[in-house]
């Protein structure tokens, strides 16, 4: 295993974090999150361009890389809180769209069967296939639930001959067995695709998708719920996939295939920040950030925060596992949230 730096860009890690090398595992030993860039969009069927994704979201930010970061959401700093580390991006030629994602599957199975949690930036959503892939060899296949936040599927059976596109990865991972039909949930999806052949392939696969008239009807919070008892069931982890094009492409146009009427900006943070925080999440991934598409780095910049809720939400899980805090309370008022006992500065 090599680590190849950026890609793309300058050869910057997330918010400074301490860099590591998969090759040497004595850098990344004491990690409990390992970063992994995933600069691939080869399997993109309309704009390009979310290979940059993991320089735009690693840069995408105005606070000091070395100074204190508390989330006033949750009281925790997770950056100080919780051992990261970034590993820097997965050499992912896009020329080459099987041995980009074999390359990738392979550096997400060393950090999962290290017993971290590999956090991946991408990229398209293809990545979706060899991310869950390599978490599932080692959590156990077909053991992690699927929680999946898009404006699409990303179930179809092939797109312009080829097997592994951003529109298919869904449907290989649970052909494969490395994920189960009936514990992948979906949030989010709105739009006029897919069609009836493969809405029905997925509903004989078990999948349950939450389109946004229901998330609309019955709430996201109690969608969320339903979501997240089902995803416990019988599965030993929780992998996030989260397609920043769930947003509405009004706070997120920098994506490659956008599609209007989708969650804000902070329905999606506060529903990561609560699963992250919940449950016992083995892997996350955000994708499909495409800055050339972007306007003042809104999208980037929301990526980076959905980064930063997700490790945030594990930095509060562990620090009350530890007895450090008290369960969290989200209604309870901020200073009093950072004056009762918090870990952090």
């Amino acid at each position: 295993m090599t680590r190849f730096g950026a890609m793309y860009g300058p050869d910057l890690t997330f918010l400074g974090v301490p860099a590591c090398d998969l090759d040497d595992p004595a850098s990344w030993d004491e990690a409990e999150v390992v970063i992994l860039g995933a600069p691939y969009d080869g399997g993109t069927s309309y704009r390009a361009g979310a290979r940059f994704g993991p320089g735009a979201i690693r840069q995408a930010c105005y606070l000091e890389h070395d100074g204190v970061r508390p989330s006033l959401a949750l009281g925790v700093d997770s950056l100080l809180d919780l051992r990261v580390k970034d590993a820097g991006d997965v050499m992912m030629l896009s020329g080459d769209g099987y041995a980009a994602h074999a390359a990738l599957e392979q550096a997400v199975h060393t950090v999962a069967a290290a017993g971290k949690i590999p956090l991946v930036l991408g990229g398209d959503h293809s990545i979706a296939l060899p991310n869950i892939t390599g978490v599932a060899r080692a959590a156990g296949w077909g053991r992690v639930s699927v929680l999946h936040f898009d404006a699409h599927a990303d179930t179809g059976d092939s797109s312009y001959g080829t097997l592994i596109g951003h529109g298919q990865p869904m449907r290989r991972l649970i052909e494969s067995g490395a994920a189960r039909g009936d514990r992948f949930l979906q949030i989010g999806l709105r739009g006029y695709w897919p069609g009836p052949e493969t809405l029905r392939w997925m509903a004989e696969q078990g999948m349950r998708s939450y389109e946004m008239t229901e998330l609309v009807e019955r709430g996201l919070a109690e969608c969320l719920s339903e979501a997240a008892e089902i995803a416990l069931d019988e599965c030993d982890g929780v992998y996030l996939s989260v397609d920043i094009d769930v947003v509405d492409p009004g706070m997120a146009p920098g994506t490659g295939t956008p599609e209007p009427g989708g969650l804000t900006s902070r329905e999606l943070l506060d529903a990561v920040r609560r699963l992250s925080y919940e449950l016992p999440i083995v892997g996350v991934e955000v994708v499909e950030v495409a800055p050339a598409h972007d306007h003042a780095d809104v999208t980037a910049m929301l990526g980076s925060r959905v980064v930063l809720e997700a490790l945030s939400g594990l930095a509060r899980q562990r620090a009350e596992k530890r007895g450090q805090l008290q369960p969290w309370k989200p209604a309870e008022p901020l200073l009093q949230r950072h004056t009762s006992g918090d870990v952090s500065p």
